[in-house]
């Protein structure tokens, strides 16, 4: 196809919703030449600039969007959290944990007691001091039997959050959890004050919240008493919520955003043709699985579950959804654990075998429901590609495209047969948000009283020999009979105009440097100042 430049933004996002369909199909890129100026705006560089408005366009969103720090879900929800709150600590760009509103957090010898010295100085947006009692409030917040929050499952062998002393807190175990560090490293559990009102959002992040529209807009302004000196660079943020890939593209090519997450895999080689837009690529641990419900049939039989995790063909699935963007899983999560359980053998496709557990099973012919949204970059063409690499073992699969509001509605961890997507986690943290019996976000329904015996002994084992022994045994019960395909982890791509700088490369599988917008500065635009 021949590329006219100067299209409209109607033309432009025909041709892109048309090439979007055909890279989808093809697993090929399609090859478009950058319209309009074909000079690229000026990279920034020297010391950061403050100053001016960050323009986000977020994937996803909708009516249930909220400003409520301790149950982000979608996208956009998470982008605000990391940017109005901020946990005692959290991962960086490396996935190496870090302290933000503590300056540290030990242990006893025996892991049963935590204690966090909250940072000097620190204080939330209205200029009050973050004090032990806040601390003590936020996670009786977040633990709150009659209204647990997304992080509480994580939690469960938390006893008592006590003020010890003006910055410090303890933390109280019933049973010794060597890995407690790692679970309060979340971003579900940013520290807001004791009296804490979601109408009036408050917290230590580097920006105030300014206006909020769920499922469409949120704007922030600058927290003048932030403890990073000299950040946010930013006056500030705007995050603008986009339902489908074309559109969100659409404005960046256009200039009425300045940075979007999530860029198609397919349209890679697009961008990177405009001279005026930057792509950043992350390799991470993200992952998007099929989740097969191992109490209902047909996944109630183990066989059944194995012979769909041999139709997959791992290497196309790389190669046509992610265009190369990620690497083979191998029904595992959580690649940059450690204790990672690199001894079990890649599972690759095998027909042959898949067919014989079907028969076994006395599901020769089988008939399944796919439920799909587009949840993530690639979710939709992942089910695309095993719908078609099922065929091949007799198996048939309707797909179900609904919109990610509704998959993510109250039929949620409802559906027999469907896909999700998590970012990286450590093995443990994940373990308790998808895996145990009362973990928030069990998609499987899984409860496999070995496996849970298992991870309860590693998590209180402070040998980290003997809990790596442990985690191997968990994980390999996981191979072997768990509900999850995971077919590979996913290459995160995001795109920005040329003028932003400050956005670097970030492991933990969060768009945008992990939406670290603190970190992010504007230079100057072409045509003007941005």
């Amino acid at each position: 196809m021949e590329a006219r430049c100067k299209p409209t933004n109607v033309s432009r996002r025909r041709f892109l919703t048309t090439a979007l369909a055909g890279a989808a199909l093809a697993g090929t890129a399609p090859l478009l030449a950058a319209c309009g100026s074909t000079v690229a705006a000026a990279v920034p560089s020297g010391p950061p600039k403050r100053g001016g408005t960050l323009r986000v366009g977020v994937t996803g969103g909708g009516a249930s969007d909220t400003l409520d720090p301790h149950i982000p879900a979608t996208n956009p929800d998470i982008a605000r959290v990391l940017n109005l709150y901020e946990p005692l600590l959290l991962r960086d760009h490396d996935y190496r944990l870090r302290m933000l509103v503590a300056e540290s957090l030990k242990s006893s010898p025996d892991a049963r007691t935590w204690t966090a010295v909250l940072r000097s100085g620190i204080r939330f947006h209205d200029g009050r001091p973050v004090t032990p009692a806040d601390v003590v409030a936020t996670f009786r917040r977040i633990t709150d039997p009659k209204d647990p929050k997304s992080g509480a499952a994580g939690l469960t062998m938390l006893g008592e959050v006590a003020a010890t002393g003006d910055r410090t807190v303890e933390f109280r175990l019933t049973s010794p959890n060597s890995g407690f560090d790692d679970l309060l490293g979340q971003y579900s559990l940013g520290i807001v004050p004791a009296d804490f009102d979601v109408k009036r959002p408050i917290g230590t992040g580097p920006f105030k919240a300014d206006t909020f529209t769920a499922g469409l807009q949120s704007t922030f302004v600058r927290n003048e008493h932030y403890w990073r000196p000299g950040q946010p660079y930013l006056d500030r943020l705007s995050l603008i919520n986009f339902a489908d890939d074309d559109a969100r593209i659409n404005a960046l090519l256009s200039s009425q955003v300045d940075a979007i997450d999530q860029v198609p895999v397919a349209l890679v080689d697009v961008l990177r043709s405009d001279p005026r837009i930057q792509v950043l690529r992350s390799e991470t641990g993200t992952w998007l699985p099929f989740t097969m419900r191992v109490d209902r049939p047909p996944f109630d039989d183990v066989r059944v579950r194995q012979a769909l995790r041999l139709v997959v063909d791992r290497e196309q699935m790389i190669n046509q959804v992610l265009s190369g963007q990620g690497r083979v899983g191998n029904d595992l999560y959580a690649p940059f654990d450690p204790a990672y359980n690199r001894q079990l053998p890649q599972r690759k496709q095998n027909i042959a075998e898949a067919k014989r557990l079907l028969a076994e099973a006395g599901k020769p012919n089988l008939d399944i429901e796919l439920v799909t949204a587009p949840i993530q970059a690639g979710a939709v063409e992942a089910a695309q590609v095993f719908q078609q690499q099922a065929k091949a073992a007799g198996v048939n699969v309707r797909i179900r495209k609904i919109d990610t509001t509704t998959f993510y509605g109250e039929n949620y961890l409802s559906w027999d047969f469907a896909q999700d997507f998590w970012y990286t986690r450590n093995y443990l943290p994940q373990v308790a948000s998808g895996a145990l019996p009362k973990a928030p976000y069990n998609e499987t329904h899984w409860n496999d009283p070995e496996f849970t015996d298992l991870v309860t002994r590693a998590s209180a084992t402070v040998d980290p020999k003997a809990r790596t022994e442990l985690l191997h045994r968990a994980q390999q019960i996981e191979y072997e009979r768990g509900g999850l395909i995971v077919w590979g982890f996913v290459d995160q791509v995001d795109a920005y105009q040329s003028y932003v700088a400050g956005f670097v490369p970030d492991r933990t599988g969060i768009s945008l440097s992990g939406y670290q917008f603190r970190q992010v500065w504007l230079g100057t635009a072409e045509g003007g100042a941005a």
